[in-house]
């Protein structure tokens, strides 16, 4: 008896030695099983629909933390009915798609912050960032804040340009736009518009209508005048919706062990298909998950 048990103690460091280690969970099982806690709700009144007049929709959410005056000046232009018929101007490849009044002269509703302060960064006082730690070309730091990507000097912190982040159209400064002309980014992160433009929010759905449109055929991807151009047909908060027809969303919250475990995922893949793991991330590859829920 004893005999048989000294042989199984000797052969069982063997038998760990060639088990196959435990393979490595992929992101989207990070995602998948985060427990409830791990996300936080997108408020309502944060929540920006645009119906567009070819039957698909765009959900927004905007971020007054980081652009307060900005993002009251798109509450009462959709409030006002503003955006409803404003039309899609300018579609550029791997850029932006831009929307607004190609006019220029629609009247604007009375209370409009006609130059806002440029909101372009906040201070970092009273924010809470979560540093990832990795490298960045434009930016000491990069991480994360109140579901949003978040790059930082230590002093200030802003939004990042990141694919489906939107942002307020301007003209040389001193303007700052008001918010009647948005874009939304449709290709590679152009970081380097970064503290010079106020980015208002982050698009949770309809990224693939905004990217799929046929792109603009004059400079800087415009629509050639007489050009049809796609338009919205009615923009609304999800705070004045119908509460049977409003759309829900949550965002994986940045301090939660499931957004920890979810970037590590992310910036060091050792699932199965990855032979070597980068070990860095860049902010545009680590957008906070979005889930889509009901109220």
């Amino acid at each position: 008896m004893k005999s048989h048990l000294r042989a199984a103690l000797l052969l069982s460091p063997l038998l760990a030695i060639g088990a196959a280690p435990p393979r490595a969970a992929t992101p989207g099982e990070v995602v998948a099983l985060a427990p409830a806690e791990a996300w936080a709700t997108v408020p309502a009144a944060d929540l920006l629909v645009l119906d567009l007049d070819t039957g698909q929709r765009v959900v927004i959410a905007l971020a007054p933390a980081f652009a307060p005056v900005h993002i009251a000046n798109i509450k009462l232009l959709t409030r006002s009915g503003w955006f409803d018929g404003i039309t899609i101007n300018r579609v550029q490849d791997n850029y932006v798609t831009q929307w607004g009044d190609v006019t220029e002269n629609k009247a604007m509703p009375a209370g409009i912050v006609a130059n806002p302060p440029p909101e372009y960064e906040r201070s970092s006082a009273g924010l809470a960032f979560r540093p990832m730690g990795y490298r960045d070309a434009y930016a000491a730091q990069t991480g994360h804040a109140g579901g949003w990507t978040v790059a930082s000097d230590g002093r200030l912190a802003w939004l990042t340009h990141c694919y489906g982040m939107v942002g307020v159209g301007r003209n040389l400064a001193p303007d700052t736009g008001t918010g009647a002309e948005l874009y939304a980014v449709i290709g590679h992160g152009p970081r380097h518009l970064d503290r010079n433009i106020a980015l208002v929010g982050r698009v949770l759905s309809g990224m693939d209508a905004l990217a799929a449109l046929p792109r603009g055929t004059e400079a800087l991807g415009v629509y050639r005048e007489g050009a049809a151009r796609p338009a919205i047909r009615i923009a609304r908060l999800v705070a004045d919706m119908p509460a049977a027809d409003r759309p829900g969303y949550e965002v994986m919250r940045s301090d939660a062990p499931s957004f920890r475990q979810w970037l590590a995922a992310r910036a060091d893949r050792k699932d199965d298909f990855f032979i070597r793991p980068a070990g860095a991330i860049d902010i545009c590859n680590a957008m906070p998950p979005v889930r889509p829920v009901k109220r």
